[in-house]
């Protein structure tokens, strides 16, 4: 019988791979805590209408929906900025603004697999809620690039590329576009890159039906600056902000991270200004991370009003590039000690030991199947263990332990009664 696979669009997570997925997330939990951050969660599912309420109907072929046995239409959530908009709106003001959040959660679409893109899969997310200043969209700008900065990546590894909805809505009522096409031509903007270049222009005649207001709109998406923009329209609200906003990156000390990039549209409606997102160097991955601002979205679920700006970031891509670079860490100990014991040595007193130095807050093993010296050392190594604690021989005849580095291969012979305090000495 063939083995079964996993369904498609899914991992199994081996120990190895376990070791790397705890990396990262310890990483991402070291950054949010750096930059003031409170963790939070909601449930893995949600109604439905949680997610088609913000995206519309259509959003449903995405996602993992199914009715429960009482009849009731859940999804598996895609996506946590949805539960998080609901979850403030249920609090209310009862929340002291302003929130700064985190949360790494296990999520789920329905979509077609491709490389970075997975049909399960794992983010973290940060957002800040209750400041409506581009204070915000800067800090957490900057907590991005230091969540980048603490897996070992820097300013030749990636770039934050920054953009504005505003700016383009500032833009496209200046060429004249309706707006009521402006949805339609961010979702056309946002899939550029996914579609050939017959298929890009087709669809932009079809929605910029005017060829002059065309013209206009592709010269503004051909602007490689800020400068080239206020050429174009003039210093506008929205071109203020985002020299502010690149001002303010500066004085993090971030000026080499980010960039700004017309094409960055961001798909989700719910953008209301600044956006971002992140590309590794060459831009040969998808999106490493992406987020903005979304001032309207807690109203949106019965709340209060509430600006608010986020990202979020999945483990799948930044695992890849993590991979590419060479960032990734070598597979942790299993334990730290490991106990090899010689024919006169009593089982009992080997497991006593063994609880000794675990209750002492190491990490300890030993061979569970009775096996001579040369296969508890294969054992040691497969444990990946930093010492082995040689008990008994002619060792042990003196009272005495040989405790070697496995990595280093130094050896030190010391009195067992003084084992304990003696580990708690070791590198």
């Amino acid at each position: 019988m063939a083995v079964p696979a996993g369904p498609k669009g899914t991992r199994d997570f081996y120990p190895e791979d376990m070791a790397f997925q705890q990396y990262v997330f310890s990483k991402w939990q070291k950054t949010c805590e750096r930059y003031g951050f409170e963790s939070y969660d909601g449930p893995m599912f949600e109604h439905l209408e949680v997610y088609t309420q913000k995206s519309g109907d259509e959003i449903e072929h995405q996602l993992y929906a199914f009715e429960d046995k009482a009849k009731r239409k859940i999804a598996l959530r895609p996506e946590l900025t949805p539960t998080l908009a609901r979850m403030v709106a249920a609090k209310g003001n009862a929340l002291k603004r302003p929130l700064r959040w985190y949360s790494i959660p296990r999520l789920f679409r329905y979509e077609r697999t491709q490389k970075g893109r997975l049909r399960e899969f794992y983010q973290i997310n940060m957002d800040i809620l209750g400041i409506e200043t581009v204070d915000a969209d800067a800090e957490l700008i900057a907590a991005v690039i230091g969540m980048m900065i603490d897996l070992g990546f820097d300013s030749n590894d990636f770039k934050v590329r920054v953009s504005s909805r505003t700016l383009l809505e500032e833009l496209f009522t200046q060429a004249g576009l309706p707006g009521d096409k402006f949805t339609s031509i961010y979702a056309l903007l946002d899939r550029k890159n996914k579609v050939s270049e017959d298929e890009y222009s087709e669809d932009m005649k079809t929605i910029v039906e005017d060829p002059l207001v065309r013209e206009k709109i592709l010269a503004m998406f051909n602007a490689q600056s800020l400068d080239q923009i206020i050429a174009i329209a003039g210093k506008t609200p929205s071109v203020e902000t985002l020299l502010q906003l690149f001002n303010l990156l500066d004085a993090y000390g971030y000026k080499d991270y980010a960039v700004f990039d017309i094409n960055i549209v961001r798909g989700l409606a719910y953008y209301t200004g600044i956006v971002f997102e992140v590309f590794d160097i060459k831009k040969s991955m998808r999106a490493i991370a992406g987020g903005g601002r979304y001032d309207k979205l807690v109203e949106l679920y019965g709340g209060i009003p509430t600006p608010a700006v986020g990202f979020a970031a999945g483990d799948v891509v930044l695992g890849d590039l993590l991979k590419e670079k060479g960032l990734t860490p070598p597979i942790p100990p299993r334990s730290r000690f490991f106990i090899v014991y010689f024919n006169d040595i009593q089982r009992n007193t080997v497991i006593a030991l063994c609880q000794q130095i675990r209750n002492s807050g190491y990490s300890c093993e030993f061979s569970l199947k009775e096996c001579n010296v040369g296969k508890q050392l294969n054992n040691a190594n497969a444990a990946r263990a930093e010492y082995t604690i040689f008990l008994g021989g002619d060792e042990g005849k003196n009272g005495d332990v040989r405790v070697k580095n496995m990595t280093k291969g130094d050896e030190q012979v010391i009195k067992l009664d003084n084992l304990i305090s003696h580990i708690a000495t070791l590198p």
